[in-house]
């Protein structure tokens, strides 16, 4: 951790607590608005007309292909005209396909305000803001501060988007999305004034985003959210089915699951330190596998299927609050917003392909075989030793 000169931590000032809290509460209504939708959308397309699995894993994942296509050259936009002007841009944008999706009422409808709603690719500018906000000196325990809203805003999302669905259905949650990017907007009026807009490089840098201890993390966050959303294109249809649980039990037993999580999460949370230390990755993977495994060879009645989740659960939540804020500390700062926006494409390309992954592999109507490829996946990556390190 940083200090000053005296050796002490140096503390953050009024208007760096301000612009950390307000960029995080805007970051986290719209994770909120994103991935409240994951645990409980398959279900709804499942029911729209011309629905068949590949095209219910397509409304799934679609928006990670249009955050994977815009988040470089918009991070790399405003680093030199702002991140202002992006950020409300995209809040509008995702607004709009999030009215798309909810006034919707065919499969084609969903896909389409999904792909509207992937166009509003802010994440790498929000996170380029909290950097241009802050001194250095106090730098990484702003985005440690940022990471850990990320990781909340999950937690809330995946035990409360169920809830809300059952309650008064999944348009809904589309309309609570796009209620929260205008909100977004209102918060950004309450910026502090200067320190906000990054100096404007010679040239268009991109060079740096793609050094390998970036590379390295940007491959760890594709394969988290390829397994994460396959993971969820496949889960509702064992719950609901072969559990016969309700989508408000299916909720319930989510919400609990995430809960139970944090006991294998914050532990490596403080262990890790923010340093990425490379036994920290391995054991958030292993928890990640055995969860899958659980899930593909015992996921017949509830108890397997709870503990599966706690496990799954504690790996990703390590993951979401970390790798962000790592990357953040590691980019350089006249690229950062270019360095985000490949890790936050690397983010929503895994979401798009594990979106199509479970589609796929759920065509046979055996949401077991999705839960053994991601289990593959995570046992790919654990075995081929991919190091969480700065090398």
């Amino acid at each position: 951790m940083s200090t000053d000169p005296d050796n002490k931590i140096a503390p953050m000032l009024p208007q760096e607590k301000r612009a950390v809290g307000i960029v995080a509460s805007i970051a986290m209504l719209r994770t909120v608005g994103l991935f409240s939708l994951v645990p409980v959308l398959a279900l709804y397309a499942a029911q729209l007309p011309g629905h068949r699995p590949i095209l219910i894993g397509l409304a799934v994942g679609a928006y990670g292909l249009t955050q994977a296509g815009l988040q470089i050259p918009l991070g790399a936009l405003s680093d030199r005209i702002g991140r202002i002007p992006v950020i409300v841009g995209g809040l509008l944008v995702f607004a709009a396909g999030s009215v798309v999706a909810a006034v919707g009422h065919t499969i084609w409808a969903v896909i389409a305000g999904r792909f509207i709603q992937g166009a509003g690719a802010i994440a790498a500018t929000l996170s380029a803001l909290i950097a241009d906000s802050t001194r250095e000196a106090v730098r990484t325990r702003s985005m440690a501060f940022y990471g850990v809203g990320y990781g909340l805003a999950f937690l809330i999302a995946f035990g409360g988007g169920p809830a809300v669905a059952a309650q008064f259905g999944v348009p809904a949650l589309f309309w609570m999305a796009a209620s929260f990017a205008l909100i977004g907007l209102g918060l950004l009026a309450a910026l502090p004034r200067g320190g906000t807009v990054p100096l404007v490089p010679q040239g268009w840098k991109f060079a740096p985003a793609f050094r390998s201890n970036l590379l390295r993390l940007d491959a760890y966050i594709f394969l988290l959210h390829c397994m994460l959303t396959a993971t969820f294109v496949a889960l509702p249809f064992l719950v609901t089915k072969k559990l016969q649980l309700t989508v408000g039990g299916y909720g319930e037993v989510v919400a609990a699951t995430m809960v139970v999580s944090l006991l294998g999460a914050v532990p490596l949370i403080i262990s890790d330190e923010r340093q990425g230390k490379a036994w920290t990755i391995s054991a958030a993977v292993a928890l990640i596998l055995a969860g899958e495994l659980i899930l593909a060879f015992l996921g017949i009645s509830i108890v397997p299927v709870f503990i599966a989740l706690a496990l799954l659960f504690a790996g990703v939540t390590f993951l979401e609050a970390g790798l962000p804020a790592r990357v953040s500390v590691l980019a350089d700062n006249d690229a950062r917003g270019a360095s985000l926006g490949v890790f936050s494409s690397s983010q929503f390309l895994g979401v798009f392909a594990g979106g199509l992954l479970g589609g796929r592999f759920l065509e046979a109507g055996r949401p077991a075989d999705v839960f053994f490829v991601c289990a593959l996946l995570a046992g790919i990556w654990l075995v081929a030793g991919i190091r969480f390190t700065d090398s």
